[in-house]
């Protein structure tokens, strides 16, 4: 069984889990598929089936992270938009933890424990 994409994200400017934070997950290659689609809970995670494996198989993947959404119209200054995180998954027996870090200016993803 696949071990899964999961993703955390935390806008870290604000100190607080990224809640309403739009998020997609991508398989890009082989065939380009969308695999789940939502905003981010509470918790700053997407709860969506391929955290706990569906659809995932060898592959490259892409997750795309909606920024400038999440700031909206009314931030002060738009820099962000979309952050794109693409990745090659060969054992899809392992888990694949995403966090996400950011602020307005700037951010840091990297795969997780």
């Amino acid at each position: 069984m696949a071990g899964g994409i999961s993703v955390h994200a935390v806008d870290v400017a604000n100190g607080r889990p990224a809640l309403g934070l739009r998020v997609a997950i991508w398989r890009v290659a082989p065939d380009r598929t969308l695999l789940a689609e939502g905003e981010l809970g509470a918790d700053g995670t997407l709860q969506a089936p391929v955290v706990k494996g569906d659809g995932v198989t060898a592959g490259e993947y892409e997750v795309l992270f909606h920024l400038g959404e999440f700031f909206g119209a009314g931030a002060q200054t738009k820099f962000l938009t979309i952050v794109p995180f693409r990745f090659a998954i060969d054992k899809v027996e392992e888990h694949f933890h995403l966090p996400l870090k950011f602020t307005p200016w700037g951010y840091s993803l990297f795969r997780g424990a």
